[in-house]
């Protein structure tokens, strides 16, 4: 059995982080965060719904692995996390972005 890995770090030695709340009193809706770097981990939890995103490097736009109550893990394709140059977009999830609900991130580039 083999296994592949591929690394990278860019640029090298430079690594950014930024960790922030959010919470919609409004309509829930998908929401985009400014981070000023791309990300290349991001972890959305929402405190309240017990629940979490997760996305790395490597997976496409709108994917994420889901933690649901109780442990639960699923692979979402649709309405996950969208990286760009400068922040992400979380999509409009109904575990995850729920109105009056706190969010915590973390994005690391």
């Amino acid at each position: 059995m083999s296994a592949t890995s591929t690394q990278s770090q860019h640029p090298a030695s430079v690594t950014n982080t930024a960790v922030r709340s959010y919470i919609d009193t409004g309509t829930a809706a998908a929401f985009v965060i400014t981070t000023g770097f791309q990300a290349r981990y991001v972890k959305v939890v929402n405190e309240d719904g017990d629940c979490y995103y997760e996305w790395f490097e490597g997976m496409a736009d709108a994917e994420a692995m889901k933690m649901l109550t109780g442990g639960t893990y699923a692979k979402v394709t649709t309405h996950g996390i969208t990286v760009s140059a400068n922040g992400f977009t979380v999509g409009l999830d109904t575990d995850i972005n729920v109105t009056s609900q706190q969010l915590s991130w973390i994005a690391i580039g």
